[in-house]
């Protein structure tokens, strides 16, 4: 996986975890944000590497679905970006 779409992809975990079941958010958290292979994956978590496999592309699926329909993790990244134009602001004393 690209360092793009890991970073896509961990704004979207940290956006919608709590749609994921607990294992769901537990190999998502190792795959993405731990960065374990799949084998590693597996053996921590006591299943095979395929079944850790189709739970990341679920997972990861999912994740985009609720993208798609909401679009929650974009608008934090608009207002981030409005959050960082104000404080910029701020500190030239243009506010």
């Amino acid at each position: 996986m690209k360092v793009e779409e890991q970073l896509y992809y961990s704004e979207l975990f940290d956006a919608y975890k709590p749609l994921l079941t607990q294992s769901q958010c537990n190999v998502i958290e190792d795959y993405l944000n731990g960065n374990l292979t799949v084998s590693e994956i597996a053996e921590n978590h006591s299943i095979t590497r395929q079944a850790v496999k189709d739970m990341v592309n679920k997972s990861l699926k999912k994740l985009e679905g609720c993208e798609r329909k909401l679009h929650f993790a974009e608008k934090i990244d608009i207002l981030e970006k409005k959050i960082e134009v104000l404080e910029k602001q701020i500190k030239k004393g243009d506010f």
